[in-house]
């Protein structure tokens, strides 16, 4: 294991207020705080509400951080999330940061393989090489040929999941955080996925995830951090 974590997570504080509630304050977590190294897969562990999401949207930038830091090593570079300007925040997802959320959001019409290999091609991977890896990829996750240049919009809650991975583990990121990649598949394609993480591991990179899923948890996570030890005290 490398002696300085990918991820850094300290003394991390974050209250909703409820302005249609009359400023009801709403606590998450208080005092969050652990590390994550290359090549190990935590989950983050707890009951509905705790405030694992929410965690993992604070990592990512998506949700502002009222106390404490989030460090990202981004090569020699440390980048506090919780202070980085907008455009470097950016830029660390550009490079370092992958994220493969619970929902695909992507742009209409645009085909399932090109939605996956837009990654590569962003990374300066040429087009027909992207496209060839978006395929293997989408044809591992068992996804029909005859949906690729279709656009994801159309397809059941399974196989936009299976293209929602397919996106997110393309390009090579040193962090990733997954929100319940498994949740819409059947045994089959969570047993690829569960292939495709340890991959991932083996590769060095560090994960950090929600897996409610307890089979897949205990076949890719290296420990559970309980997010209820954090201080949390909504329901």
């Amino acid at each position: 294991m490398a002696t300085k974590p990918i991820l850094s997570v300290s003394g991390v504080a974050k209250t909703f207020i409820l302005h249609l509630r009359e400023g009801a304050r709403l606590p998450v977590v208080n005092g969050a705080g652990f590390d994550l190294y290359a090549g190990e897969c935590v989950a983050l562990g707890g009951p509905s509400g705790a405030g694992k999401s929410s965690l993992l949207k604070m990592v990512y930038g998506n949700y502002r951080v009222d106390d404490g830091a989030i460090r990202v090593r981004d090569g020699d570079e440390v980048v506090d999330v919780a202070t980085a300007p907008p455009r470097r925040l950016i830029r660390l997802r550009d490079t370092t940061m992958g994220y493969v959320s619970q929902f695909l959001r992507v742009i209409p019409r645009v085909g399932a393989r090109d939605v996956v290999a837009e990654p590569l091609i962003h990374d300066g991977v040429a087009p027909e090489e992207a496209t060839k890896r978006a395929g293997e990829l989408l044809a591992r996750l068992n996804l029909p040929e005859r949906l690729w240049a279709l656009p994801p919009a159309t397809f059941s809650g399974g196989e936009q999941q299976r293209v929602n991975i397919a996106r997110g583990l393309i390009a090579h990121r040193p962090l990733l955080l997954m929100d319940e990649p498994t949740a819409s598949l059947d045994a089959a394609n969570r047993a690829v996925v569960v292939q495709l993480i340890e991959e991932k591991k083996r590769a060095g990179v560090a994960i950090l995830g929600i897996f409610h899923d307890a089979e897949v948890r205990e076949a890719v996570c290296d420990r559970v951090i309980d997010v209820t030890s954090f201080g949390q005290m909504a329901a």
